[in-house]
């Protein structure tokens, strides 16, 4: 369906506000800058900003619900014959070879990993993200590879899948931090990611594949 005036100003307006936030956050950090001092920058009312964005929080990471479905979602749509573990670490790799955002090496991300961990507040949300997305992956696994209700291994997976990218995604932020160079630093989380694959048991690596037509 289209999307409706309404439906759009509403859209627009919520970016926007997202967008003046985030400047200001990347500007003086999360935690100096107030709800007020937000709308103001945004020319609307302080319920507005609430309205939209409930929490303080909410304005720097308000592509939440994205960021947690992303593991499931790859999943979900992953190839005839290929497991969830391949589907997962093949767009990995494809993330690191393109630099993109979801793992750290976009230009920019080092100031943006900087306000997250001066802030105790986004600290917590990010662990909770974390948390809601290894629950929501173990949830997609049952599914997928039709797993009884008290078999523990998708859960179990599912932390041992998220675990991987978090531990590649630290080490981006590492060696980024310590003055690497992109390409280099990139090169090295690929070669993580076969050290990392390497040490998956077989039933992790072929876990929920995807029937063939």
């Amino acid at each position: 369906m289209a999307e409706g005036l309404r439906e759009r100003k509403k859209r627009q307006t919520r970016q926007h506000i997202s967008d003046v936030a985030t400047g200001l956050f990347m500007e003086r950090g999360f935690e100096a800058v107030t709800i007020a001092e937000i709308a103001e920058a945004a020319e609307v009312s302080v319920n507005t900003v609430y309205n939209y964005f409930p929490a303080k929080e909410d304005l720097f990471v308000d592509r939440e619900e994205e960021i947690i479905d992303r593991p499931s979602r790859l999943v979900r749509e992953r190839a005839a014959g290929q497991s969830a573990a391949r589907a997962l670490m093949d767009q990995l790799r494809q993330d690191i070879r393109e630099r993109h955002p979801y793992v750290g090496l976009s230009e920019g991300y080092d100031r943006f990993r900087q306000v997250i961990v001066e802030s105790p507040t986004l600290m917590a949300r990010l662990f909770a993200i974390q948390g809601k997305a290894v629950n929501q992956l173990g949830i997609t696994l049952r599914e997928e590879a039709g797993a009884d209700p008290d078999d523990p291994r998708p859960e179990f997976i599912a932390h041992q899948l998220v675990g991987l990218q978090n531990a590649v995604l630290r080490s981006i932020i590492r060696g980024l931090a310590e003055g690497g160079g992109v390409d280099a630093v990139a090169d090295d989380a690929l070669r993580k990611v076969d050290v990392m694959e390497s040490l998956l048991s077989d039933t992790v690596l072929n876990y929920a594949a995807k029937n063939t037509p």
